[in-house]
């Protein structure tokens, strides 16, 4: 069980939970204000960011080692009693599919909490290329955000694909943020700055472990 999960285990009691996964490469404001307004709106009790270990969709491209990538999300969520990390993915070898993350942490936690999976539109609009789907929606509901540059999704088409999107769907309608980690490696590569992007306290790490150089 990795760090956050014991006491994730013993605070929860038929909790509804968001789950808020991805590399974290680095993490960002966006991450955070997204998770914000999905305990705000949809009434959680707290949202669990999953860094990736080795993510499947993303082989061809080198990540950033797990230990910083944990770090950073530890800095990033320090006093927000919200949120809560959870390492089950990085300690687990291979590549991570969200399917086996949820179906270890019910697992973990006696299947007594409800989840509700966070992902932006374009993530919504390729579940049916992802890693069983269809077993996906028997252990989470889906909350998708709106995404810069994303179409809505097609929750019809979507459907006739994956059996039983459509109810199994909470489409969240925010104003987009448009911040990606992608963007803010490639300014710290240029040696610009990133303030208003990431928190500070991550700022600060990136620049003394040298990291995105």
């Amino acid at each position: 069980m990795g760090t956050g999960d014991k006491k994730l285990k013993s605070n929860v009691a038929k909790m509804h939970l968001g789950i808020l996964g991805g590399t974290f490469d680095p993490i960002h404001l966006g991450h955070l204000s997204i998770a914000e307004e999905a305990v705000k709106r949809l009434d959680l009790g707290k949202v669990i960011f999953i860094p990736a270990g080795q993510p499947w969709l993303k082989l061809n491209r080198m990540i950033t080692s797990a230990e910083h990538r944990k770090k950073m999300i530890e800095l990033a969520i320090s006093g927000k009693p919200f949120f809560e990390l959870s390492t089950v993915e990085v300690e687990r070898s291979g590549p991570s599919y969200t399917v086996d993350t949820l179906r270890d942490l019910q697992r973990k936690l006696g299947g007594k909490a409800k989840f509700f999976l966070i992902l932006g539109w374009d993530s919504l609009n390729e579940l049916p290329g992802w890693h069983n789907p269809v077993e996906l929606l028997k252990l989470c509901r889906l909350v998708a955000f709106t995404r810069p540059g994303s179409a809505p999704p097609n929750l019809e088409a979507l459907e006739a694909s994956v059996p039983g999107i459509k109810r199994s769907t909470v489409l969240l309608d925010i104003e987009p943020i448009d911040i990606s980690s992608t963007d803010i490696r490639m300014r710290v590569a240029k040696g610009l700055p990133v303030s208003g992007l990431v928190p500070y306290e991550v700022e600060k790490y990136i620049r003394e472990h040298n990291l995105y150089r």
